[in-house]
């Protein structure tokens, strides 16, 4: 009687899982990125009207205070869009520090790239005609109300460009930039647009001085790409914006 081995069941091999793809390729949904704009620009507006009005000490801390609210509002409802699409809000900052290097490094950058800023946006303030001894008495006219002149509102005033460092990069740089790019399909698109917004957002500045700001915006966006992270901008921006308060307050 022969002997009969059992044959094993047939195996069928299944093909590998398919990976998920992203239902979305936007940061956040259209909606939300216009109605963001319309904040921005509506807000500028505001206070392009209103800033002649706040003048004395007793103005500026609460506006230093109404800032730090508006700017971290602002970037809450950035979150908000982010989630929305599932993406995290350090994805979009991006970069890591995995050393101690790594941190002195973005510092470094930082201040280089603040020496080439100013040094553009000096020679382009002299071409749009904002430089001289008018140009000088119009400035102290129109950031006079904002500059800090007690040890607390110098404080405050740190906080605020602290604030601004980090929260309007990753609004502007962050998210516009990078929305507006896959909107358009096109990274120069994404700049230019994120950059005029920046501009546009700081009405209170005038026209020219507007233009001065969207320069300022672009080079940012430059910084961003070039380092594919926002955390040299954010140092930069905060320590900018620091040191332009601490000039003023000795010049005006």
């Amino acid at each position: 009687m022969e002997n009969f081995e059992p044959v094993p069941p047939t195996v069928e091999l299944q093909p590998p899982p398919t990976p998920v793809q992203p239902q979305h390729r936007h940061l956040a949904p259209l909606w939300h990125t216009l109605l963001l704009i319309l904040l921005l620009v509506g807000f500028s507006a505001m206070g392009a009207r209103s800033s002649a009005h706040l003048t004395g000490r007793e103005a500026r801390i609460p506006m230093y205070l109404g800032t730090i609210i508006w700017e971290w509002l602002l970037l809450g409802y950035v979150w908000i869009g982010l989630r929305l699409r599932r993406v995290r809000l350090r994805d979009v900052v991006a970069g890591r520090w995995e050393s101690a290097a790594d941190f002195f490094r973005d510092i470094a950058i930082a201040i280089g790239f603040m020496i080439i800023a100013l040094f553009v946006l000096g020679v382009l303030g002299h071409v749009l005609g904002l430089g001289g001894k008018a140009q000088a008495s119009e400035a102290k006219r129109i950031f006079g109300f904002l500059v800090p002149r007690t040890r607390t509102e110098i404080v405050l005033w740190i906080a605020v460009s602290a604030t601004a460092g980090f929260c309007e990069e990753v609004i502007f740089r962050g998210y516009l930039q990078q929305q507006l790019k896959l909107l358009f399909r096109n990274t120069a698109a994404g700049l230019v647009l994120s950059a005029i917004l920046f501009g546009m957002s700081h009405g209170y500045e005038g026209a020219r001085r507007m233009m001065l700001i969207g320069v300022y915006g672009a080079m940012f966006g430059l910084l961003a790409l070039w380092r594919k992270s926002l955390r040299p901008g954010m140092f930069a921006h905060a320590i900018y914006d620091t040191m332009s308060g601490v000039l003023m307050r000795n010049i005006t």
